[in-house]
């Protein structure tokens, strides 16, 4: 199995426990905005912390990459905080399973965006994991309520997010692409380094403008913030990683997989069943995946 399939899956793994521990932290009185920024703010500095220490091991001077790097670190960074909102923003809806339907076309969108920036076309084999994979995550998502539009602010929202993710996916893809030729790893590390940066001081001025106190409070509560800060950054290292050595589009249809563990996790921790719908949706993950597994793994 290539070193990217395992590089996604442990960082759909750890996404999955990041989102649980994100999860705790609503219930310790942090608003949406401060979770998400403990997820930032704890990863900055160990990620920045691992890429001195593989920098040194190596005997690798810091580079100075050019200005394409930064660019695609920014689009990278600031669209997954505007995705991550319009995500947030769609449970204000009371048929926000529409949007959030939507923002499943994630996979289908990174296949394109790879396309025009990056040159990296999607072949046959591609396309049929990533039509298997998005038709598992619509089934996996929850039924819009009757009476529910296709079309309207939240498919809109839907819609955005995705293509924001996806626009992520690309930046960080880009960014490791542009301290080529350094090893992959250092690579990733030296990307994700530059992106938590970028998000944590990004995030720190929007809650100090539209969150007063919100900082202070992810501040008193480190011990359980820095969990997810470590949690969060060791998965974005998997994604980084496997960015650095695989086409963006295979990465987010293999990473579709971290559906099939939260519903695993909701089952097994927390007792709950799975539906039949749910149950074909899982299996038409898993076909994705081992469509991408045995054609590029």
């Amino acid at each position: 199995m290539s070193p990217w399939v395992i590089l996604t899956l442990a960082a759909a793994a750890l996404q999955t426990l990041r989102f649980m521990l994100q999860k705790q932290l609503r219930g310790a009185g942090l608003s949406t905005g401060g979770a998400t920024f403990a997820r930032f703010l704890f990863a900055a500095p160990a990620a920045a912390f691992l890429a001195m220490l593989a920098l040194a091991a190596a005997g690798t001077p810091l580079p100075c990459p050019a200005p394409a790097f930064w660019g695609y670190v920014a689009m990278g960074g600031l669209a997954q905080i505007v995705a991550t909102m319009l995500t947030v923003a769609l449970f204000q809806f009371r048929n926000f399973a529409v949007g959030v339907a939507f923002t499943k076309t994630e996979t289908v969108q990174v296949a394109l965006f790879s396309a025009v920036f990056l040159d990296e076309a999607v072949g046959g084999i591609g396309w049929l994991a990533i039509a298997l994979g998005l038709a598992g995550v619509l089934l996996l998502s929850k039924a819009p309520a009757r009476g529910a539009r296709l079309f309207g602010r939240p498919a809109l929202y839907g819609v955005a997010a995705g293509a924001l993710f996806g626009l992520s996916a690309i930046g960080y893809r880009g960014a490791t692409l542009e301290l080529m030729p350094l090893p992959f790893f250092l690579r990733a590390l030296l990307a994700l380094a530059a992106a938590t940066t970028l998000q944590t001081a990004a995030m720190a001025a929007w809650l100090g403008w539209r969150e007063k106190g919100e900082i202070a409070r992810v501040l008193a509560r480190w011990r359980r913030t820095a969990l997810v800060g470590l949690a969060g950054m060791l998965g974005s290292l998997g994604w980084f990683a496997a960015f650095a050595l695989q086409n963006a589009a295979y990465v987010r249809t293999l990473g579709q997989v971290e559906i099939v563990f939260t519903l695993l996790a909701s089952a097994l921790v927390f007792r709950e069943r799975l539906s039949p719908r749910e149950a074909a949706g899982m299996a038409l993950v898993v076909a994705s995946v081992v469509v991408i597994v045995l054609s590029f793994g």
